[in-house]
């Protein structure tokens, strides 16, 4: 397993590795992680992890590509190919574009099937990076879009809209399988009410309706549409309070949404929390009345998504964060970017109970069937069989029928 990412971590793509990685090592697999040096403390199962560098707890979250991840790259590309050859590895299953580029060149040496596991595609998330000219990041982004499909024997993808890209990119169907992220039902389980009153008394949220938001405030998360969501909601439900929980701490574009918050009025009612820790996660959203998926631009799995849908919880998201649910069944959808009708809609769920408690529980259900890491599963080691299981040659089998 590729994790060219801080793994294991409590956020977004880096949570949805870890939980795989950990329900194919209970289910009985050998997996081998070669990852980054920064890590938390989280359960792999029984998975062994490899590090590149020195190990160290995570920093500071670094979006896009920089020169020390270009070095990390460089090291786990060594550490990926000892390892296969020591560990006598079967299948080298990479994760998001750096992951698939250092498995691209380890397949070559090593002569294992890669499987790549697709969250975006670049030319959605690259230029947002701004590490580059914006035109130049453009370009660069189309040909990694064409270049890294090419190599990979099998393509897992997240979305509908994933496998869409990348059939219109020349990928064959047989070499993509759409298998979205999932979640882990019984981490969310148990909620302490001890700790959820201390948190409502810490934060001074008590009796009020709270509208929540948990992850990273990275530019590409848009968490200034729910500020601006929020100035509608408060006009019309003046006691709500807004709460933006962070994983991170040290995150670099929270100053940036608390001086929004300022700029809006809204920074009194508007609480930024964090970090905290996974155990922690249904604690807080244990405070939330209604949650929020704020990115518009999604063409992956919003883990949030999941997350809230896992505990119950009535959400508001944007079209492109709407993935494998329908609108007034198991989550409110808003138009993308119009954070007005954002607004509105989570006034509206403020303003009818009965709506949230049917939204809450289609939602749970929805998760329980269609989104848990176990059944997903099921379908991964499918993948796995078929690239360990040579094909008879064609005159064999039209010779045995």
């Amino acid at each position: 397993m590729l994790a060219a990412c801080q793994f294991p971590a409590n956020y977004g793509s880096p949570a949805a590795i870890r939980e795989l990685t950990e329900t194919l090592s209970n289910l009985g697999h050998e997996v081998h992680v070669v990852t980054y040096p920064e890590g938390e403390n989280l359960s792999v199962g029984s998975a062994h992890l490899h590090r590149v560098g020195r190990a160290r707890a995570p920093k500071t979250v670094r979006v896009g590509p920089t020169l020390i991840k270009l070095w990390w790259d460089f090291l786990m590309l060594i550490e990926t190919v000892r390892v296969i050859r020591r560990q006598d590895c079967e299948i080298i299953h990479a994760h998001n574009y750096e992951g698939c580029l250092i498995g691209v060149v380890a397949k070559l040496l090593t002569g294992r099937p890669l499987i790549y596991n697709a969250v975006n595609l670049m030319s959605d998330e690259l230029h947002t990076y701004r590490v580059m000219p914006e035109f130049i990041a453009k370009i660069l982004a189309r040909v990694l879009d064409w270049f890294v499909p090419i190599f990979p024997d099998h393509i897992v993808a997240l979305t509908p809209e994933l496998v869409d890209g990348f059939l219109k990119r020349g990928v064959k169907p047989e070499r993509v399988t759409l298998v979205s992220a999932g979640v882990t039902p019984s981490l969310l389980d148990g909620v302490e009410p001890a700790v959820v009153e201390k948190f409502r008394a810490q934060y001074d949220i008590g009796s009020r309706p709270a509208v929540m938001y948990t992850g990273i405030n990275s530019e590409l998360q848009r968490v200034d549409y729910l500020l601006r969501a929020f100035t509608v909601v408060r006009e019309k439900t003046p006691d709500a309070l807004l709460v933006i929980l962070s994983p991170l701490d040290d995150e670099p574009d929270r100053p940036k949404n608390e001086a929004l918050a300022r700029e809006l009025g809204i920074a009194a009612d508007t609480r930024f929390i964090g970090p905290h820790s996974l155990a922690n996660l249904k604690n807080y959203l244990a405070l939330a009345t209604v949650c929020v998926v704020s990115r518009p631009d999604c063409p992956g799995q919003p883990i949030k998504l999941m997350n809230y849908m896992t505990m119950s919880k009535p959400t508001v998201c944007f079209a492109g964060g709407a993935k494998g649910v329908r609108h007034l069944h198991d989550v409110l959808i808003a138009p993308d970017r119009d954070w007005r009708a954002m607004g509105d809609a989570i006034v509206t769920l403020l303003g009818d109970e009965s709506l949230r408690a049917r939204i809450g529980a289609n939602a749970r259900e929805t998760v329980l069937r269609d989104f848990d890491w176990k059944s997903l599963c099921a379908k991964i080691e499918t993948i796995y069989d078929r690239l360990l299981t040579p094909e008879e040659p064609a005159a064999k089998k039209a010779a045995a029928l």
